[in-house]
């Protein structure tokens, strides 16, 4: 079982195309038993409000399939109308992904040091 794979998602993206691409990432989710999908979408030069409603209908499929997605070289411009759509949060970026890995993992060598003013401690 793979929990996870790439997927290249590029233009041209009509807004006709969204249901094609649901039934797609369904098959690939199905196929490949994918817990995540990587969904490279850096081919997105200038994205716009149709790239976005398809991440959403996107991730909607890949929840009900038992998966997710996370996004690839998402441009600024595309974070940005993912923002403005209120879907910021709702289609995470896989870079978020590492990093949040790497803040979980224990530094070697370094040492946490608790100021005693601090109050939200």
């Amino acid at each position: 079982m793979t929990t996870e794979v790439i997927w290249l998602l590029g233009p041209p993206l009509r807004r006709g195309d969204i249901p094609q691409l649901c039934d797609q990432l369904g098959m690939l989710i199905t196929y490949t038993g994918a817990l995540v999908v990587i969904c490279d979408v850096g081919d997105f030069a200038e994205p716009d409000m149709v790239v976005v409603d398809a991440l959403a209908r996107l991730q909607f499929t890949a929840r009900r399939n038992g998966a997710q997605i996370h996004l690839a070289r998402a441009s600024p411009r595309l974070r940005g109308l993912l923002a403005l759509a209120g879907l910021g949060g709702t289609v995470p970026l896989a870079g978020d992904l590492r990093r949040e890995t790497e803040e979980r993992e224990d530094s070697v060598g370094v040492e946490e040091v608790v100021d005693p003013g601090d109050l939200s401690v």
